[in-house]
């Protein structure tokens, strides 16, 4: 196949652009701080009550992101089926990005009093969120031909990292100068009204790739006799059986379900550590956040040629091992330098993991038209891996403690290593005529 017109991989990169900024201010950033800082301070005190048990305020927020990412591993697989089966992907993408978008945008009236509403705003957001990313994803194979997966795929992140580092400096500046702006009587009013202007953000751009992107054609004519809650967990099945014959790809998947334990997890508990750990203040935090986006972008451009010249797999392995070490780092770190020197480096490599990951994935994929089965495949395993992570995150901290919690991540990050060293030397054996 041949990639697609300019325009076109513009218009696909332009989601990353639009939904990026949820990533980062919602599930990175302004919204966990701002969580932890209203559930830390009196009457509750770092203490939760809700659904009848009391929690830990930040284990609470991670169990609840956990539960999201569920509903997404559960909801998929009869979603991405009928969007293959009737050629309607783009039309699930839109509903699932309203969704997300809407819920930010209600975070604007989650005051602290009302935790409920707002966990409840916050698991609808990352479900739209990740099942809209399902479907964009699995425009990849579509619009890319194979040699061009790994740059598309890292052009996709870096647009996004530029969308949400200038959301970002926005409500930083909301927050820095809200004395100044007659709506805001206060850093949470400002904050609050950064949540508003995500969803606005994310709707807004997201017109353009749903005015660029192609509509694919059904894959079955029948599709419309199909059984929408049975047929997604047969086509689940199918991928399941296909990717069984496929060394290479059983193993890769394998290692991306350990070593995207501990991305996901760092990414989603990064901003937390800092507030909680090592009393980093949220205006330094937000700061280091942005840097983190900014190196990210040159990052996951450079990880992209690696892989180019010494392929996939080789650099996937390179990387992991430094996320191992990383970790180690993270443990034993102590003050607000040690944060933001591990905050680059983990910056830098951020983005290449999740696009060269990506990337690879589709590169492993058989030529099928079922591409947003295969796609819902790679996301529920990437969704189950992230529950896990969360979920033995939060267990651990509330058992022990937060820093103790890194342990995991560095386990994670070694079994992913080696299932990595065992699909390189699998695709010895096996046929592969693309570069991995």
């Amino acid at each position: 196949m041949q990639t697609a017109p300019k325009k076109v991989i513009n218009g696909w990169a332009m989601y990353d652009w639009a939904n990026s900024v949820y990533n980062l201010v919602i599930t990175t950033t302004f919204f966990p701080i701002y969580f932890t800082e209203i559930t830390r301070a009196p009457p509750m005190n770092g203490t939760v009550h809700i659904a009848g048990r009391y929690f830990v305020n930040t284990a609470l927020y991670n169990y609840a992101l956990a539960a999201a990412y569920l509903i997404v591993a559960i909801l998929m697989p009869i979603l991405t089926a009928i969007a293959d089966a009737r050629g309607n992907k783009k039309k699930y993408m839109r509903f699932f990005c309203y969704m997300g978008a809407i819920s930010c945008s209600a975070l604007f009236f989650f005051t602290g009093k009302n935790i409920s509403y707002g966990v409840i705003c916050m698991m609808m957001a990352a479900i739209g969120f990740y099942s809209s990313l399902v479907f964009y994803n699995s425009y990849l194979p579509v619009i890319a031909s194979v040699e061009d997966r790994d740059r598309i795929s890292a052009r996709g992140f870096s647009f996004g990292y530029i969308g949400s580092v200038i959301m970002q400096l926005v409500g930083f500046c909301l927050v820095i100068f809200h004395k100044e702006i007659p709506f805001l009587s206060s850093e949470a009013d400002a904050v609050r009204a950064t949540f508003l202007l995500v969803g606005i953000w994310w709707i807004g751009f997201a017109q353009i790739p749903f005015r660029r992107l192609p509509n694919p054609k059904p894959a079955n004519e029948d599709s419309f006799r199909i059984n929408v809650f049975s047929s997604g967990f047969i086509e689940l099945k199918k991928v399941f059986a296909q990717v069984k014959k496929m060394k290479v790809m059983r193993r890769f998947l394998a290692a991306f379900f350990f070593y995207n334990m501990g991305v996901q997890t760092v990414m989603l508990v990064a901003s937390n550590f800092g507030s909680k750990v090592l009393n980093l203040p949220s205006t330094n935090l937000i700061i280091t956040v942005v840097l983190i986006q900014l190196v990210a972008i040159p990052g996951a451009i450079f990880i992209s040629r690696l892989s180019m010249r010494y392929g996939n797999l080789k650099i996937l392995m390179a990387v992991v091992l430094l996320w191992v070490g990383l970790c180690v780092y993270g443990y034993f770190m102590q003050t607000a330098t040690d944060f933001y020197i591990l905050a680059m480096i983990v910056g830098l490599v951020m983005g290449g993991i999740q696009s060269l990951s990506r990337s690879t994935f589709s590169k492993l994929m058989p030529e099928t038209k079922d591409t947003a089965s295969f796609f819902s495949f790679y996301d529920i395993t990437e969704k189950i891996a992230i529950i896990i992570g969360l979920s033995t995150f939060a267990l651990i901290e509330e058992k022990i403690n937060m820093r103790s919690s890194v342990f995991s991540l560095m386990i994670f990050f070694s079994i992913g290593f080696l299932f990595l060293a065992y699909a390189f030397k699998g695709q010895k054996n096996e046929p592969i005529y693309y570069a991995l």
